[in-house]
């Protein structure tokens, strides 16, 4: 794993938003960053894809322990919520996508930090813009990155019936990744209708959701997450349902970091995991503590033998913390870089790299491109 400084394509803002990728630079500098991309060999490829494939075992097993047991206090689940996870769960309902963020430099295993398993955004940047930049810069070498393929693929196996696709108005990022997802869905050959989720109604003759329209949604990827659609004016209907929510509502368990002390109270030692636990009593000192529910990285803190390190403020922490051991993220010339390991219907398949100068990656980092050498 080495990283590598390179020239912007002259036109990359232009190149960048023929594919959608609008949100390409904030009020002090790029986002997304031509000026370095990340290399790997093809065995480190194959390690970062087996992490992937094997902790989404893991936590699916680890879900299905939380139901089993009754651990919704863990992860601060609302009883509301129960009994809709319970029914997810048991329908084995259809799940998109998810992404693992990983730390590693490329010794050793990768080791998990959260499982953003609900609302993963930064998937253009990796489906997308980061292969055509490989396809305009690099010509004979790879990427780590099947994501539109086997988007359109999972798209094809999902529930039958047209797929109303939702997201917030004013979140320029999430309104970008649900067109660039509804155009995976168009060209998996299904029906499609955009949907702003203020705009989702209830028919209480129906007993179900609709458009505006009045259409029935049959199916609908939301691009919000559930722990805030239970606190919604409709949240009372989310129990009596008769659509298909992408993702499901099982997937509240997978995107909590309340899962963390789980995956290692039942995989103890293993290695792709951290030591988590419920305090910090037994990290002896220096841990990242970290709310159940937060977005890039609000609200995480990093301490070192008892001393605070660096902190990101926030609006999270309301339902609690959990405490992680922590995992020195690689240092390149300053750089440090997170590896998001994407899965798609339960498969990994692709990476993108958030790279921040700060020790806790949040929603300024910056998206570097990758790329390894065939074999």
């Amino acid at each position: 794993m080495q990283r590598h400084t390179c020239t912007p394509r002259p036109n990359w803002r232009e190149r960048v938003e023929e594919i959608g990728l609008t949100y390409h630079t904030h009020e002090t500098a790029p986002y997304w960053d031509e000026t370095a991309y990340y290399e790997f060999t093809a065995t480190e490829v194959d390690t970062l894809e087996a992490a992937a494939n094997t902790l989404h075992a893991l936590c699916i097993e680890a879900a299905g322990a939380v139901i089993e047991r009754d651990w919704w206090s863990r992860l601060a689940i609302p009883a509301a919520a129960i009994p809709a996870i319970r029914a997810s769960w048991e329908q084995d309902d259809f799940s998109l996508y998810g992404r693992f963020d990983f730390a590693w430099n490329g010794s050793g295993e990768p080791k998990l930090l959260e499982y953003n398993a609900d609302t993963p955004t930064t998937l253009l940047e990796a489906s997308v813009a980061q292969w055509f930049w490989l396809q305009e810069n690099y010509q004979g070498a790879d990427q780590f990155n099947s994501i539109h393929e086997r988007l359109i693929k999972a798209w094809q196996a999902a529930p039958a019936g047209p797929v109303h696709f939702a997201a917030v108005r004013d979140n320029l990022e999430d309104a970008q990744t649900v067109h660039y997802l509804r155009d995976t869905c168009t060209q998996a050959g299904r029906v499609t209708k955009e949907l702003p989720l203020e705009e989702l109604g209830w028919d209480s003759l129906r007993q179900r959701f609709v458009d505006l329209e009045g259409e029935p949604v049959q199916n609908l990827f939301k691009l919000y997450a559930w722990e805030w659609l239970w606190t919604e004016d409709f949240a009372q209907f989310l129990t009596a349902r008769r659509e298909n929510f992408i993702e499901p509502c099982w997937k509240m368990l997978l995107s909590n970091k309340g899962l963390l002390p789980v995956l290692w109270e039942l995989f103890p030692g293993h290695p792709n995991l951290l030591p988590a636990y419920t305090t910090p009593a037994p990290l002896g000192g220096s841990y990242a503590r970290k709310p159940l529910l937060s977005r890039e990285g609000a609200n995480v803190s990093l301490v070192v033998n008892g001393q605070p390190l660096a902190a990101n403020e926030g609006e999270y922490g309301a339902e609690g913390f959990i405490y992680q051991g922590l995992a020195p993220l690689a240092d390149f010339g300053g750089n440090h870089p997170v590896l998001g390991a994407w899965i798609v219907n339960h498969e990994a398949a692709g990476l993108g790299i958030r790279e921040d100068t700060r020790l806790i990656t949040g929603n300024l980092s910056r998206f570097v491109p990758h790329l390894f050498w065939p074999r």
